[in-house]
This record gives C-alpha cells, sequence and structure tokens, in this order.
C-alpha cells in the first residue's frame, strides 16, 4: 500500500518591508480578521502539511508570539541575516531535516491567495512528478515583479527577477507569485549550489528552477486562474488594496448564500464572522472577530460589532458592541453600547444612549434611554426608567445589582450595588436605592419638595425670570418670603402621596 505524501510547508515571513514603515513586521499587518501571516497559514491549512516552518527575522519575537496564538503547531526558524529567499529555505529546511516528501514555499505577503489554488497547485506538482512546480500569473502590469521565461516550446527556462531582466523579459507580463512546490530531496542538492551572483548578491530561491533544468531534471508552471489572489503588499497603499479586494470577494460570497448587504461598498465582514440566511445588514457597518449573525437579523446602519452574537430576528442599529450577546428578536439602539459580557435575552431591549457592561437583561425587559447598567442581572419583562445608574463600583471592588422580574423603576434612580430590587417591585423616581427593596413593594429613597414663594422676585429683582414671574401674577406678597417652607418641614419624609404609580416616575413599557 503506497504511502501518504510527506509535505512541509515553508512561509517566508523574516522581511522587514521596510515600505510600511511601520515598527510592526510587514507580515503582522491585519486585513479583515487575520494578519497578512495568519492569512497565508489558513491558505495552506487544507494540505495537511506533517510540519510548517515560518522563517522569522525583523520582530521576530513579535512574530513568534503572533504563531502562538494563531499556528502553535508551526515552527518558527530564525534567519537572523535577510540573504536572500534560497537562504531562507536551506535554514528553514535545516529544522526538518528528514529529507523526502514535498516542500511548498509561500511569501508570507500574499493574503488574498485562495486554499484552492495551493491545492490545485500541489496536486499538479505531484502527479506530474516535476522537480519543482511555480504558480505564475498574467498581470496587466509586471512591474516590480519576476518574470516567467519560457522557452520555444513553453516550457519553463527560468525565472528572471525584475533588476535582473533585460527589456525583452521586462515585456513578460506572466509573472512569479512567489509561491512554488519541490522535491524536497532534489530541492535540498539545489540550494547548496546557489550562487550570489546578482544585483541584490543574495541566493534566489528562483535560481534552484535553471539549476534543476540544466541537469534535466522536470520543472513545471501552473498558471493561477485569477492573478488577483497573487498579489503581495509591500507598503500601505498596497494594503488598502488588497484590503478593499478582499472586502469585495467576502461581500459577494456571503450575498449569494442569501444574506443582504445593502451597501457593500461600506459594509466591512473580517473572514472569520458567521452569518445566516437572510439577515440583513446595511451601510456603514463592520462585523470582526468571531461575530455571529442569526437569521433574519438587521444590522445597521452605522454599526460596529466585535466578538458579538446577535440571535435570530434581533436588530441592532447605529450602534457598537463588544463581546456581547443579543437574544433572538432582541433590539440594540439607536447609539447603545454593549461592552463584554453583556447580554440580552430574547426580546429584550436596549435603547438610545444606554451602555450595559457585564450584565444579564431578562427576556423581554426593557432598558429604553439613557442609562448605565454595569454588574447586574435584570430579570424577564421589568423596566429601567429613565437617566439610571447602577452603580457598581465602590473604588476598589466591583458590586452586583439584581433587579427582579415585572419590576417597574423610576426615572432617575442609582442603584448602589449590592442591592436587590424584587418580582414586582416598584422604585420612585429620583431615588438613591442603597437598601434592597422587597417584592412587591415600592422603594423611595428622596427628600419632599418644598416651594419658597416670592424668592424669585426678593432675590433675583430686575431680572427677566423675576420680570416674567411678575407678569404671570404669582407672587403672593410677601416681601419677607413668607410662605418659605419651615426647616422642619424640608426636613420632612416623603410621606404616603407618592405611593402611587404616577409617583414612581417609571418610563412606562413602550
Amino acid at each position: 500500500m503506497p504511502q501518504p505524501h510527506l509535505r512541509t510547508v515553508v512561509v517566508l515571513a523574516a522581511g522587514e518591508g521596510k515600505r510600511m514603515k511601520s515598527t510592526l513586521p510587514k507580515v503582522l499587518h491585519p486585513l479583515l480578521g487575520r494578519t497578512l501571516l495568519g492569512h497565508v497559514l489558513n491558505a495552506a491549512a487544507p494540505l495537511a502539511a506533517d510540519r510548517t516552518v515560518v522563517v522569522v527575522g525583523h520582530g521576530a519575537d513579535q512574530v513568534r508570539a503572533h504563531l502562538t496564538d494563531v499556528a502553535p503547531d508551526a515552527t518558527p526558524v530564525l534567519q537572523a541575516e535577510q540573504l536572500g529567499t534560497g537562504h531562507a529555505v536551506r535554514i528553514a529546511l535545516e529544522a526538518v531535516p528528514d529529507g523526502a516528501g514535498t516542500v511548498v514555499v509561500i511569501n508570507g505577503d500574499v493574503p488574498l491567495l485562495r486554499p484552492e489554488t495551493v491545492g490545485a497547485l500541489v496536486t499538479a506538482h505531484e502527479q506530474a512528478g516535476a522537480a519543482a512546480t511555480v504558480l505564475a500569473a498574467e498581470v496587466p502590469d509586471p512591474t516590480g515583479l519576476g518574470r516567467i521565461v519560457r522557452d520555444a516550446d513553453g516550457h519553463l527556462e527560468q525565472i528572471v527577477e525584475e533588476r535582473d531582466a533585460d527589456a525583452t523579459q521586462r515585456a513578460i507580463r506572466e509573472i512569479n507569485a512567489g509561491i512554488y512546490v519541490f522535491d524536497a530531496v532534489r530541492l535540498r542538492d539545489a540550494l547548496g549550489k546557489l550562487s550570489t551572483d546578482n544585483d541584490q548578491g543574495e541566493e534566489y530561491l528562483t535560481d534552484v528552477f535553471g539549476l534543476l533544468r540544466s541537469t534535466g531534471e522536470p520543472v513545471a508552471v501552473h498558471v493561477a486562474d485569477d492573478h488577483v489572489e497573487t498579489l503581495g503588499c509591500n507598503d500601505r497603499v498596497e494594503l488598502a488594496t488588497l484590503r478593499r479586494l478582499l472586502r469585495d470577494r467576502v461581500n459577494e460570497a456571503w450575498m449569494r448564500t442569501g444574506v443582504s448587504l445593502l451597501d457593500p461598498a461600506t459594509t466591512w465582514i473580517d473572514v472569520t464572522v458567521a452569518l445566516d440566511r437572510d439577515a440583513v445588514v446595511d451601510q456603514n457597518t463592520q462585523l470582526r472577530g468571531s461575530t455571529v449573525v442569526g437569521a433574519g437579523a438587521l444590522i445597521g446602519p452605522d454599526v460596529t460589532l466585535v466578538d458579538t452574537i446577535v440571535g435570530p430576528a434581533a436588530s441592532v442599529v447605529r450602534s457598537h458592541a463588544v463581546g456581547a450577546e443579543v437574544g433572538a428578536g432582541a433590539s440594540v439602539g439607536p447609539y447603545a453600547y454593549l461592552r463584554p459580557a453583556a447580554r440580552l435575552a430574547d426580546k429584550a431591549k436596549v435603547g438610545t444612549f444606554v451602555e450595559v457592561k457585564n450584565s444579564e437583561i431578562g427576556a423581554g425587559s426593557k432598558v429604553p434611554h439613557l442609562t448605565y447598567v454595569g454588574d447586574a442581572t435584570i430579570g424577564e419583562q421589568s423596566n429601567i426608567g429613565a437617566a439610571s445608574v447602577f452603580v457598581n463600583y465602590d473604588g476598589v471592588n466591583k458590586h452586583r445589582t439584581v433587579i427582579g422580574s415585572h419590576a417597574r423603576t423610576g426615572a432617575d434612580n442609582m442603584f448602589v450595588a449590592p442591592v436587590e430590587v424584587g418580582d414586582g417591585a416598584y422604585t420612585a423616581a429620583g431615588s438613591v436605592i442603597v437598601e434592597d427593596v422587597p417584592a412587591g413593594a415600592m422603594g423611595v429613597a428622596r427628600a419632599r419638595q418644598r416651594n419658597i414663594e416670592g424668592w424669585v422676585v426678593k432675590r433675583r429683582a430686575g431680572t427677566a425670570a423675576a420680570q416674567a414671574a411678575e407678569r404671570a401674577g404669582t407672587v403672593q406678597g410677601a416681601p419677607n418670603g413668607a410662605g418659605a417652607a419651615s426647616d422642619s418641614e424640608a426636613m420632612h419624609g416623603p410621606g404616603e402621596t407618592v405611593g402611587g404609580p404616577s409617583g414612581t416616575g417609571d418610563t412606562a413599557t413602550e
């Protein structure tokens, strides 16, 4: 029974990327949910290689740390001095001394490369029994790229870097995409024969093809169906171009699965995001990280979701969410902020200018507007009044507030945690709740109002306010402030008059 083909993937990620003008290594620049390097590793993943070697150099520690996160099984190998691509591959193979099988070499800056293209390249190489195969592409403008030079019979003669090409060779539009497949044994032999006799004084991996051909070894060219996926990145302008191209590819793919994108040009979806059929994404929307959007959900306009789960038929409008969960049929926004561990159950509502952090909002409960909910649990079918604050931090520790089910809290409440409002309880508007409110009780924590008659005319004489008061006939003529509440009255409690539902300042369920 034939043995499975041993495969090694080598990713070249040691370059500085001077034209990026960045302290961040070029291969770590992000592009719709993955780094440049991450996209390349993803393209190679379906090969199920026996070992993956990543050649690192500039910013080696940063690249190693990134590999720990995204490809912990990959082996980083340091190219301390960048002496060319041939030198880099030779160092990589020293880390995998067992010699047989297929070696796939990919530049670390081709993020649009498709797994299907890499797979087709490797299959063509192995079926042909070639010593080496290069991925090529026909491009409109080959400036700056290595050229594929063929002989009269159309076979590969050599790969020439532009700086070493003559005028005739520079006119060729078939270019080297920087992705290669080699027979491991013949590659190792050829690497030992590379010279630095070129404009850069480096060991070119592409010279391996000429060396193999000169000894009669079969070399081949595999042409990519779409030259766009072979585009590399050398500066931030090219990075932006690649980002737009990838955006268009991702958006088209989602629309073909039954997702509606109302304005694809302003919709940015990371490659790590998942959307279900009949989801609708409106303009100026970013879906990032591990975000998941359920069937029939409406997202946007003007929404950013990061690592957020949105359930079926939910809506999120003009809002920002990070690490949150929005239940089925729930609604968020406009102008809401869901912070990590904000969890809305089915048909819950978080409305305008509401911020939620590390809190659960029960099924059907509403926080309609102007409120901060932090470190709280809200039961089912409760309503939180406008301008409320869940006071969760004592300067040292965070504490939790619990609001029961079917509760109604008044506007302008402060809940000073730890505190609990029971099922079916009410709280009065303007209250600072510092003690538990039992189930079915009314919590009132505010001073009685007092009116000082004639105060404006006496203390603000001549002002527009005083003139308006006089015209309204509201002054009762007590020049010494008669009618003012006494000190004892000012200190008197609120009594029973605020006990009815109209006294709570409750924000009615909408």
